[in-house]
C-alpha cells in the first residue's frame, strides 16, 4: 500500500517561473513556493498544467522537484505531476520523483495519442506499478482529451498505489458516481476552480487550485467553509471569488493565473511558448476582473487559518 499523505484542503497547482530569456528561473519558483506555504495552504502540487509541465524538459523538472522539497521542508506535502508521451518515459519522471523525495504524483493521461478506455487505465496501471509513492490519477479531457471515466478509475481499485482522484471534467455528478462503484476507495479532489463548493458539498477532500496562487488565504478559506457545511458564508466568498474562479476554466488559463499572480505581487506572467502572451484585451479583460475584486476584497471568515512555521 502506498505511503500515507494528507490527501486534504487546498494544493495550489504552482507556476513556473521563467527569465525573460524563458530560461528556467529557480529561485523566483522558489520565492513563489514559499509565499504559498507562509499564506496556509494546505500542499503543493508541482509542474502540472498550470506549472507548464509540457514546456519543461526532464533536467528542470528535476530541479523544480528538488527546490520545491528543500523550499517546503517537510510543512505540508508536496506532489509532482507527471505528464509524459509514453508510459515509460512516465515512470521514468516517477522514479525520480521518488529519487527526490516527494511526497506523491499526480499523473495525467499519456499526451497526444487520443487512447481507447483500457489503454488509459493501463497507462495509469503501469506508471502506478512503478512507483511506491502515492498517485493521483489526474482527469482534464478538455485539455488532454482522454476522458478518465467512473468506470475506468473504478477498474484501477486493485492498484494499491492509486489513491486519489482529481476531476477537472466539470461534471461534478461523477464524485457521487465514482463513490457509488467503489464506496471511498478513492479520496477526491476538486479539479476546476470554478465547482469547488459543489465538489466539497458532494465528497471532495481537496482542491487542486489555479486561483489560490494569487488568492491563497481566499482558496483556503472558501475551502474550509465549504467543508464545515458553513454554506452561507461560503456562498458569499463564492460569488466574489467566482469571476476569477471562472478563469481557470479557459484554454488559456495559465497565462490569466500567471497575470493574476503577477498583479498580486507573487510572480511574473511570463510563460512559454507555445503558451504566448494574452492579447492585449483579453489582458484588459483579466485585469478588470482583478481590479473589481480587489477594490471588494472581502474579510474573510475565521476558518482557523494560521500561516505555516
Amino acid at each position: 500500500m502506498a505511503p500515507a499523505i494528507g490527501w486534504e484542503g487546498v494544493f495550489p497547482a504552482v507556476t513556473t517561473q521563467f527569465k525573460p530569456n524563458f530560461d528556467l528561473d529557480i529561485d523566483a519558483t522558489r520565492v513563489v513556493i514559499e509565499g504559498l506555504i507562509r499564506d496556509g495552504v494546505s500542499g503543493l502540487v508541482i509542474c502540472g498544467t498550470v506549472g507548464e509541465n509540457c514546456s519543461l524538459t526532464r533536467a528542470e523538472k528535476v530541479a523544480i522537484m528538488e527546490a520545491a522539497k528543500d523550499v517546503a521542508r517537510g510543512r505540508v506535502p508536496v506532489v509532482a505531476g507527471i505528464a509524459e508521451f509514453t508510459t515509460a518515459f512516465a515512470c521514468d519522471v516517477a522514479k525520480d520523483a521518488a529519487r527526490v523525495g516527494i511526497d506523491g504524483i499526480m499523473v495525467m493521461p499519456a499526451l497526444v495519442y487520443s487512447s481507447k478506455p483500457h489503454e488509459t487505465a493501463a497507462h495509469f496501471r503501469g506508471v502506478a506499478k512503478a512507483t511506491d509513492l502515492p498517485v493521483m490519477v489526474y482527469n482534464n479531457p478538455p485539455v488532454y482529451k482522454n476522458d478518465v471515466t467512473p468506470e475506468i478509475l473504478a477498474s484501477l481499485a486493485d492498484c494499491d498505489t492509486v489513491v486519489c482522484f482529481k476531476d477537472s471534467s466539470g461534471d461534478t455528478r461523477r464524485f457521487t458516481d465514482v463513490k457509488n462503484m467503489v464506496g471511498d476507495r478513492f479520496v477526491l479532489f476538486a479539479g476546476l476552480d470554478d465547482v469547488v463548493v459543489e465538489s466539497v458539498m458532494l465528497g471532495a477532500a481537496g482542491w487542486i487550485s489555479g486561483m489560490s496562487n494569487a488568492f491563497p488565504r481566499e482558496g483556503e478559506t472558501l475551502f474550509r467553509l465549504a467543508k464545515a457545511g458553513r454554506f452561507a458564508e461560503a456562498r458569499k466568498l463564492y460569488e466574489w471569488f467566482m469571476p476569477l474562479l471562472h478563469l481557470d476554466a479557459r484554454p488559456d488559463l495559465v497565462q490569466c493565473i500567471k497575470l493574476c499572480e503577477k498583479i498580486m505581487g507573487r510572480g511574473t506572467d511570463l510563460t512559454r511558448p507555445p503558451r504566448l502572451a494574452l492579447e492585449a484585451h483579453e489582458r484588459a479583460y483579466v485585469e478588470k476582473i482583478m481590479a473589481e475584486a480587489l477594490k471588494s476584497r472581502p474579510v474573510l471568515p475565521d476558518v482557523g487559518l494560521k500561516s505555516a512555521a
